[in-house]
């Protein structure tokens, strides 16, 4: 990442005489790589600590145009790393412009140490007008609900305490961003000593919870003598250590392993025992898997008791298969969220992480002991089923096979793929492949996750890509500037159908639902007259753009010069005109009518 120049290098440390000195200098030995902002005056004081006390380095400044960028950049950032970053916002309006990502990440089990501020508590110390409009007595309510943990300190010492704290919390699993409001006043205030930094020997991030050995004891007996087991994996570990782990628990017990779209890459694709393609919901293929299993081992699997009802028709339990659930989520339910989602029947609860019930399993297991499985899964109808039309529109289907030749040969992170995408045409071969969606499915965020995705992908080799839908992308796409402005290689794909499509697929369900003309479906939804210019947005953010592609020509030339471009190191969009027919989202229309 190209840092932002210092006009007057800082050679040396200077001495720490300022309260966002102290601040500024326990960021730097949390090892907090960068912090993303928008410039305010209410952290003036920290910000200056940043520049003129570090030397601008670790943290470094990310800049961006937008509060909400700010937030969806740390929070593709941990999609990479499983680490936090930290953001910086001013005030109550800038938390408030940042309130949508900050649901998101926390939906999405992201860490993010989040530093606000406010004008002077203290009202004598407040200038005219704009102190009074930018404090608030108690900022944290604002996104209390969706935040691990928030706190206000009232000095320098107690800001340092609180800050450490925040990073243990937000680190410790599950992860979810933490926020710590600091007082203008107290990083603007002259040190009269050199405060005691907190000591990391004895602040360490707690261990994540284990399984017990009588529930290892317990779910290694059910999966010996299960000959259908079905482990649907969900948000589990991103190492490659803990891909291989899972892959070899699988395959030790003859399993079926059935991965989602809305977390990220956690099982290979295109495995033998991973037949059913990944979808946002369970795919036919998925569905027929589970009901056809005697067992099935959850593990962090996003709504649970949802997905056996759409199985089994049962929302309060089923006489199918033996559930397993090893998750510690619960930890983070709240009564204002409902991202617990129903109560799931299970037969064995653990509260665990996850990776160690696995690792537990493979200890457990004799070597050599393999299951039995009665030729399980057999023949799995409509396991690669894509759907496609004829005539020469570009379909979701066939920007995917494009993307996949001009890709060929190149280590590739898709950092977000539109809902229409067929699980299909996703290729997952390891933890780093595909990082999910954005946990809240807040429309805006593909932008910003991306570019965090590519700042921590930096100097790893491998080419962040994004697929984008063309709503996603006009509501985000000011958050690319900072790609651009910090030298980030980045592939962005605006697969562009002119709507709000997914929309579209709702008002038709609705207006068939009530007897209506469904012709009407796009009034208030189509993107056009005029339409955007995707391309030209690109390059005045000054990008590299591309498009519109309107066939497979165009799109075959454009996407072999974007990506010779991004692996050069520019950040590059190519707007791709995408035909609603033939879409996959055509083909999910929702059952009950409600928006999702």
């Amino acid at each position: 990442m190209r840092e932002e120049e210092l006009v007057v290098p800082v050679t040396t440390r200077p001495a720490m005489r300022w309260g966002s000195d102290a601040i500024a200098h326990l960021l730097s030995m949390l090892g907090l790589p960068y912090v993303s902002l928008v410039p305010g005056a209410s952290y003036r004081g920290l910000h200056d600590s940043i520049v003129n006390y570090l030397g601008n380095s670790d943290p470094s400044i990310v800049l961006c145009l937008h509060e909400e960028h700010a937030v969806a950049i740390a929070h593709g950032y941990a999609k990479v790393t499983g680490r936090p970053m930290a953001v910086a916002l001013h005030s109550n309006v800038g938390l408030m412009h940042a309130t949508m990502a900050i649901f998101n990440a926390y939906c999405d089990r992201a860490p993010m140490l989040v530093l606000g501020a406010t004008g002077p508590l203290d009202a004598a110390q407040r200038r005219p007008w704009i102190d009074w409009i930018h404090t608030a007595a108690d900022q944290g309510a604002l996104i209390r609900n969706y935040c691990k943990w928030d706190d206000q300190p009232a000095s320098v010492e107690a800001a340092l305490e609180s800050i450490v704290r925040a990073n243990l919390l937000t680190n410790a699993y599950p992860q979810a961003p933490t926020y710590v409001c600091l007082d203008a006043t107290l990083q603007e205030a002259a040190l009269a000593a050199e405060p005691r930094m907190p000591s990391f020997d004895r602040c360490t991030v707690p261990m994540p919870p284990a399984p017990s050995s009588e529930a290892v004891d317990r779910v290694a007996d059910a999966l010996r003598t299960a000959r259908r087991p079905v482990v649907l994996v969900g948000r589990v570990g991103r190492s490659q250590a803990a891909f291989d782990a899972r892959v070899r628990l699988v395959e030790l017990l003859g399993a079926c392993a059935v991965t989602d779209l809305k977390t990220a890459g956690a099982f290979p694709t295109r495995h033998r025992l991973h037949p059913a393609p990944p979808g946002t919901r369970l795919s036919p293929a998925a569905s027929s898997l589970v009901r056809r299993s005697d067992l099935v081992l959850s593990l962090d699997w996003i709504d649970l008791a949802g997905t056996l009802a759409g199985v089994f028709g049962e929302q309060g339990g089923h006489s199918g298969p033996t559930v397993i659930s090893c998750t510690n989520d619960l930890a983070l339910h709240n009564g204002w969220s409902k991202d617990h989602f129903p109560l799931p029947a299970v037969d064995i609860a653990i509260t665990a992480h996850p990776d160690l019930l696995v690792d537990a399993l493979l200890a457990s297991m004799v070597d050599g002991e393999s299951q039995e499985s009665d030729g399980w899964p057999g023949h799995v109808e409509g396991a690669r089923e894509l759907v496609e039309t004829g005539g020469d529109e570009i379909t979701l289907s066939r920007l995917a096979t494009a993307l996949r030749s001009a890709l060929a040969g190149h280590d590739v992170t898709y950092s977000g793929l539109p809902l229409g995408w067929n699980g299909g045409d996703l290729d997952v071969v390891g933890p780093l492949d595909y990082l999910g969606r954005d946990g809240g499915g807040g429309v805006g965020s593909g932008p910003g996750i991306a570019v965090g995705a590519a700042l921590a992908l930096e100097g790893l080799g491998r080419l962040p890509v994004a697929v984008l839908g063309d709503g996603d992308f006009l509501m985000g796409s000011s958050a690319l500037w900072t790609a651009a402005h910090h030298r980030l290689p980045l592939l962005v794909v605006v697969a562009n159908n002119r709507s709000y499509f997914n929309d579209e697929v709702h008002q038709e369900t609705v207006a068939a639902m009530r007897g209506r003309p469904v012709e009407n479906r796009s009034v208030g939804l189509h993107l056009r007259d005029p339409d955007p210019d995707l391309a030209g947005l690109a390059r005045s953010l000054g990008l590299n753009g591309h498009g519109p592609c309107q066939d497979a020509g165009e799109l075959k030339a454009a996407l072999e010069t974007a990506v010779a471009q991004a692996l050069a190191g520019e950040a590059v969009v190519v707007d791709v005109l995408v035909g609603a027919s033939g879409y996959p989202g055509n083909h999910e229309r929702p059952r009950d009518g409600r928006r999702g």
